[in-house]
């Protein structure tokens, strides 16, 4: 088990309180509307983790199907989507690996994906393609003709440009718009802290002790960061 996957399967309460402070200024809405308007459409999500997407999306949709492969991640997602009161009027989750979906084909308007298939790129460096394109072929299978498929991904936290943390980050992305046809944008979703000390505390066990030592330095209580946006439609691919 890496660092991320002993974080997804354990430590779902420090990731939710980090991820809480992140995007402080609403950037990731309009940037994903203004590429598909969410209102009365029905979405299944993959990697849901702690909910960050389907609490956005939820008072949008007609319907939400949010899957995720860990069960500690999800329980805290549905919770919160309990606690908005939308948890079984149109809103569903499940637990489901993102390359095995238990969704009807051609059953949803939009499927998207947040900081979850990148993670293959390092838990199986010898065969993320055939890992990613598995979870691919599932968003496009639940798509109905005219739907968009969305993935958001980091490009570089602690960062004020487009920077792909690794090589290998960076060779995805190219593949996803050279091979894969995908357009793509960019968006700052920086984290805002009560302070410093509280931007170090939260960020630390997932970003290491580089980053967090930085916050405290520099005292920052705004952390810049990057989110790349990429986008399919359906009907404009043979694939």
């Amino acid at each position: 088990m890496d660092h991320f996957q002993e974080i997804y399967a354990t430590k779902a309460a420090a990731y939710e309180a980090m991820v809480a402070t992140e995007d402080y200024q609403g950037n990731i809405l309009p940037a994903l509307e203004k590429i598909r308007p969410f209102s009365q459409t029905d979405i299944i999500e993959l990697g849901t983790g702690t909910g960050r997407l389907v609490c956005m999306l939820a008072p949008y949709a007609r319907t939400i199907r949010a899957y995720d492969g860990s069960a500690h991640m999800l329980a805290v997602a549905t919770e919160k989507l309990a606690k908005m009161g939308v948890l079984g009027k149109g809103v569903e989750t499940a637990v489901s690996p993102n390359h095995a979906l238990p969704a009807p084909t051609a059953s949803a308007d939009i499927a998207i994906a947040g900081w979850s298939l990148a993670h293959c790129v390092g838990w199986f460096p010898e065969s993320w393609r055939d890992e990613i394109n598995a979870a691919l072929s599932e968003m496009r299978r639940v798509l109905r003709p005219g739907g968009t498929l969305m993935l958001l991904e980091t490009l570089g936290t602690g960062f004020e440009t487009p920077t792909p943390p690794t090589a290998g980050l960076a060779e995805l992305y190219r593949w996803w718009e050279n091979d894969h046809g995908f357009q793509s944008a960019w968006i700052r979703t920086d984290y805002q802290f009560a302070s410093p000390a509280e931007g170090a505390y939260l960020t630390r066990f997932f970003f290491g002790d580089e980053l967090a030592d930085r916050i405290l330095r520099d005292q920052l209580t705004v952390l810049p960061e990057c989110t790349g946006i990429w986008w399919w439609t359906k009907e404009d691919s043979k694939n």
